[in-house]
């Protein structure tokens, strides 16, 4: 086979070009550690338009293969192709794929951007190899490929606890969000490892609850060994109209979210030279919802 697809095969539906959307944690709290090393932890997950954009070409020859790689990042360790052979692998399609990443999303940021290209990928390749895999069977191989990848998966705002892979689905109000990208790269790994880090805050339940009663543990320990993101917070949490601000997952990013798109826009027009950011429009769900079925 030389990837040549028949004209047959060719008019059906042999390109796909999907959005992989970032999400914010409306707040995150660290209730525990398990033996093995790994963090329990509670959040909501909020998904956003703001979003990478993925191409997908079907192959006829098995091959997957990402034509545009992500500097520093080897295509072994890319999550897209990761994906996208864990697919093919536990499905046992023949089919392979071209992919191409237009990058939007900022990397170690904490908006969860390559967990995303990956869930859409899966998502993607799920309609465009014709699978029909349904949503429970795609998540039962996000977790092994991060810890974030489940939730785009599941395709909807969350409220998450063990690790992140335990989903309930949650409403959220209409949104607006006002993010900033402070210029440093946060390490998770080194962030979680911290001595100061808190990790007894106690459970909350669900429900009730609202999101503006939560907190981000890992904020202060990010803002005391990165001072520009402690910055940028500091001036988010002086916005009037407002209704909260805090840092995503575990940084750089910070937020504040707002009722209207008018207010996001007016606090963009604020930003400080030498800041940096976007507005970006609170979703209900995944634009790929319908690519799994229940």
């Amino acid at each position: 086979m030389n990837g040549i697809l028949s004209k047959t095969e060719a008019d059906s539906q042999a390109e796909l070009s999907c959005p992989a959307p970032a999400k914010l944690n409306l707040f995150l709290h660290v209730v525990g550690r398990r033996e093995d090393g790994y963090h329990l932890l509670q959040t909501v997950f909020r998904l956003v338009d703001f979003a990478d954009q993925l191409h997908f070409g079907l192959r006829a020859d098995g091959v997957i293969r990402l034509h545009t790689p992500t500097p520093g990042v080897t295509e072994e360790q890319d999550l897209c192709v990761r994906a996208a052979k864990l697919l093919q692998r536990e499905s046992g399609t023949l089919w392979g794929v071209d992919i191409f990443l237009e990058k939007r999303i900022p990397m170690g940021g904490g908006l969860g951007g390559g967990s995303s290209d990956a869930a859409t990928t899966l998502l993607a390749l799920n309609r465009l190899w014709k699978l029909g895999w349904r949503r429970n069977q795609l998540l039962k191989l996000a977790p092994a490929l991060g810890a974030d990848v489940p939730v785009f998966v599941f395709g909807g705002n969350a409220f998450a606890e063990g690790i992140g892979e335990k989903l309930l689905p949650i409403a959220l109000p209409p949104a607006w969000y006002l993010v900033l990208t402070p210029p440093v790269h946060v390490s998770t790994a080194q962030v979680f490892s911290s001595k100061e880090l808190t990790r007894n805050t106690i459970p909350i339940k669900i429900p009730p609850f609202s999101t503006e009663q939560g907190h981000n543990d890992l904020e202060p320990v990010v803002c005391a060994s990165y001072p520009e993101v402690a910055r940028h917070l500091e001036w988010l949490r002086q916005l009037e109209g407002a209704r909260m601000a805090a840092m995503t997952g575990s940084g750089a990013c910070v937020f504040a979210e707002f009722a209207t798109e008018s207010r996001a826009r007016a606090a963009l027009g604020k930003v400080p030279y030498g800041m940096k950011g976007f507005v970006a429009q609170g979703l209900d769900r995944h634009p790929l919802y319908d690519f799994a079925e229940e």
